[in-house]
């Protein structure tokens, strides 16, 4: 069977047209991340959704594919993103209490500043460095904690924060292609509190909560490679390894 439907011209209808520019014009809120990872790194990726392995758009851009720091030029990038998690848990049909909705916005707005630099030493030879947030997690549960019903006490939440530095060489091989080469330096650190009931189940009851802050550091590599094909298309490739992390001392 054959189902044929046929559409006028869009400035034929200007119902339909009105909606279209409408829909183009509307400004809605994005939720593209949990907030674990980045979705891309420096504001122009981030305001396209994280693009950046084929289409440079700063000196940031090495933190995605570090051959592409040879097509942005020598330029210094600063950055800030301002993230506004949701979170919320909710406890259904638990024998130890009535069903429950916990708000975990207690710290509800994240500052996240991002840095790139690069310069461009001969037309070959580009060098830089990104310093980025790679991301992180938080809850804060100050308004009651969702455990307390199993015996634990105080305020409930985590914290996990990353930051790398990343200095980055871009070479091109020819005219229109070019390898890049970036190390990955990272530092995170961690905080829980007032999750006593998991002591109980811990082979190390006293390194589960309430311990402070605790930090760790790590290291990888990032490679790529970025070719302009013609002034339409470019192509790129990246790969990173994992970053090796040194064990949380608390």
């Amino acid at each position: 069977m054959a189902n044929t439907t046929r559409f006028a011209p869009l400035w034929r209808q200007p119902r339909r047209s009105l909606i279209a520019v409408a829909s183009l014009l509307a400004c809605l809120p994005a939720y593209a991340t949990n907030g674990y990872f980045a979705h891309g790194y420096g504001t122009r990726s981030e305001g396209i959704a994280g693009i950046g392995i084929a289409l440079p758009q700063d000196s940031l851009s090495g933190a995605t594919n570090p051959a592409t720091l040879s097509a942005v030029g020598s330029r210094l990038d600063l950055g800030a993103n301002v993230f506004k998690p949701v979170r919320r848990s909710e406890i259904v049909g638990n024998a130890f209490g009535p069903n429950q909705t916990f708000n975990g916005d207690g710290k509800s707005v994240f500052l996240i500043p991002n840095f790139g630099y690069s310069q461009q030493i001969d037309p070959t030879l580009t060098v830089g460095v990104a310093v980025f947030g790679n991301g992180g997690q938080n809850t804060d549960y100050k308004e009651g904690n969702p455990y307390a019903r199993f015996g634990a006490t105080g305020r409930a939440g985590i914290n996990l924060e990353q930051l790398f530095v990343s200095p980055t060489v871009a070479y091109k091989v020819a005219p229109d292609h070019t390898l890049g080469l970036a190390l990955n330096l990272g530092y995170q650190r961690f905080k829980a509190t007032g999750l006593s009931f998991f002591s109980q189940l811990s082979s190390s009851p006293a390194n589960v909560r309430d311990n402070g802050n605790d930090g760790s550091t790590g290291y990888g590599v990032r490679l790529g490679y970025f070719g302009k094909l013609s002034d339409d298309l470019s192509v790129g490739a990246t790969y990173q390894t994992k970053t090796k992390f040194s064990k949380f001392d608390k």
